[in-house]
């Protein structure tokens, strides 16, 4: 029997107040953002991530959306928020014995979720963790890049005749 991935449950407006580079003052473009920021992480980790986005205010039941068979999307439902969900979830993955970390910054989640013997991740330190493995990728796949020391001059790339008149004409001869 093969081992399960880990399966992190993620608080994605907590995760978005932490992340620097992302603007929240468009929303929708950060969580587009957010959401190819962490399935490439967990392609990159090998982890399971569910994304939660709160949607408590909107009149629309819960929407998963699926994007492979290791990252999805779920919009909680009316009159719900995102600490539902990733509560409810946590307590399903943790009686089906996959090893559950839940990332948010919330204080009063940590506890349920440490109750239902899942692991707390705070946003920042999963942001910072995420920093280092893109500069791990950067560094493994591109290394050292040198530029090449070769200077690429006109002379080089012209007929030997037609740079001796170019040549006299700049001496003035």
């Amino acid at each position: 029997m093969t081992k399960q991935r880990p399966h992190y449950l993620v608080d994605g407006y907590n995760l978005i107040h932490v992340w620097t580079e992302i603007n929240t003052d468009d929303l929708s473009t950060a969580r587009e953002f957010l959401i190819r920021s962490l399935h490439e992480y967990g392609a990159y980790e090998q982890f399971d991530i569910t994304l939660v986005f709160d949607a408590a205010r909107s009149e629309e039941e819960e929407r998963v959306e699926t994007y492979d068979d290791f990252f999805r999307v779920i919009y909680s439902a009316f009159n719900q928020t995102a600490d539902n969900v990733i509560e409810r979830l946590s307590y399903e993955e943790v009686r089906k014995r996959r090893e559950v970390h839940v990332v948010s910054s919330d204080a009063t989640i940590e506890t349920v979720i440490l109750g239902a013997g899942a692991y707390r991740h705070p946003s920042r330190e999963f942001y910072r963790a995420i920093k280092r493995a893109k500069q791990h990728l950067r560094k493994e796949y591109l290394g050292n890049v040198k530029l090449p020391v070769v200077r690429n001059e006109v002379g080089d790339r012209i007929n030997a005749d037609v740079f001796a008149k170019l040549e006299r004409l700049r001496r003035g001869d």
